[in-house]
């Protein structure tokens, strides 16, 4: 008699298979005349080598619990006295209502995003499922430093351009570079999930309550905190925009050491009268405003790609704590929207979508 049938020793790992085999049969997960994965592959699914899962198959046969045929398979077997298990007895799956995707009314260009994503794809090939540089593939920064000098006026070096997942990957990645230590003061009331990241890295939060053109001066001169986070333009939901000597303030308080200012800059490309108003960023003398937007708004919220903008001073914090991680966004993702800004069909988008939230309010 071969030594895999012989009495079974319950450390060994062809028992611990048998064993959760055996129990499937048992409890109708696997139903009678069910044919058993192949060796190789419930080995690649259990972790083990093919001889053990040999072994666990032939302790089945020599048990009564499953039966082989020839050139066909290992099968469950038919147990005599136990009540078949049919199929609307065993465990199912509790399937969720599938989302409808939402209909879009601001007119995404579908069909040039697509034709961009198949000539990427025909283009990079092989280059599109490698690793992604830590901030960003050079091509994406590139298009986006253009995009914003050709129409914000933003002066910043490609080098300076972190790109990310989304607004809330890049507010951690602020705390992870600045430090939890720091106090955060947010604009009161604010979009919620501000608070919520700053407040899961477990940095403390100081609300500053919003007057008519921003922060409240006297919160801001009394605040405790060391990085102020702020959307200059349209705030939500208060829809407050800070004029010049406003911005101004937040300039002056930032040019106290050790302190910095998050730019939230969202919404800023839907300035209906014109370009929108100068950024934080570009009024900036001393370094210490970073920069931050996103493409979720602009395009489409399942483009889940946003970027921010770094001052020199912190380049190099920056890749000390954060440098060893690979950028969240795929490569595929990033090439096509470089392609698409690139192309100038973002711009396009932006004026299409611009001319009809004008019109929707005029009417």
């Amino acid at each position: 008699m071969n030594d895999y049938s012989s009495k079974p020793r319950r450390g060994e790992k062809y028992y611990t298979l048998y064993q959760r085999l055996k129990n499937d049969i048992l409890s109708g997960v696997l139903a009678p005349g069910e044919r058993l994965p192949s060796k190789r592959v419930q080995a690649e699914r259990s972790g083990v080598s093919v001889i053990t899962v040999e072994y666990a198959y032939r302790q089945l046969i020599d048990e009564g619990y499953a039966y082989a045929r020839e050139r066909s398979g290992y099968f469950v077997q038919s147990l005599p006295g136990m009540r078949p298990v049919l199929g609307e007895d065993r465990p199912s799956l509790r399937f969720l209502p599938e989302e409808t995707p939402p209909a879009d009314s601001v007119g995404f260009p579908y069909s040039v995003w697509f034709r961009t994503l198949r000539r990427v794809m025909s283009d990079y090939g092989e280059a599109l499922v490698g690793r992604s540089p830590n901030k960003g593939c050079a091509r994406l920064r590139n298009a986006i430093a253009a995009y914003l000098l050709r129409y914000r006026g933003m002066y910043a070096q490609p080098e300076q351009i972190v790109v990310g997942s989304g607004s809330e990957q890049l507010y951690e990645a602020v705390v992870r570079m600045l430090g939890s230590e720091r106090r955060y003061g947010i604009e009161y009331p604010s979009y919620a999930q501000i608070e919520a990241v700053y407040a899961g890295t477990g940095a403390a939060v100081e609300h500053l309550p919003m007057g008519a053109d921003g922060i409240e001066s006297g919160a801001l001169a009394q605040t405790a905190a060391d990085v102020l986070h702020v959307t200059p333009f349209h705030s939500w939901p208060s829809g407050v925009t800070a004029p010049a000597a406003k911005r101004y303030e937040y300039l002056q308080w930032a040019a106290a050491p050790g302190r910095y200012i998050v730019e939230d800059d969202f919404d800023s490309e839907f300035f209906i009268p014109g370009k929108p108003l100068e950024t934080l960023w570009s009024m900036d003398k001393d370094g210490k405003v970073i920069y931050m937007n996103t493409f979720s708004k602009s395009l489409a919220p399942s483009m889940r790609m946003g970027y921010m903008i770094l001052p020199e001073a912190l380049m190099t914090r920056y890749d000390e704590r954060l440098g060893m991680y690979s950028c969240s966004v795929p490569l595929l993702e990033q090439y096509a929207l470089a392609e698409f800004i690139a192309g100038g069909h973002f711009e396009r988008h932006l004026n299409r979508k611009r001319k009809q939230q004008a019109e929707m309010r005029s009417e």
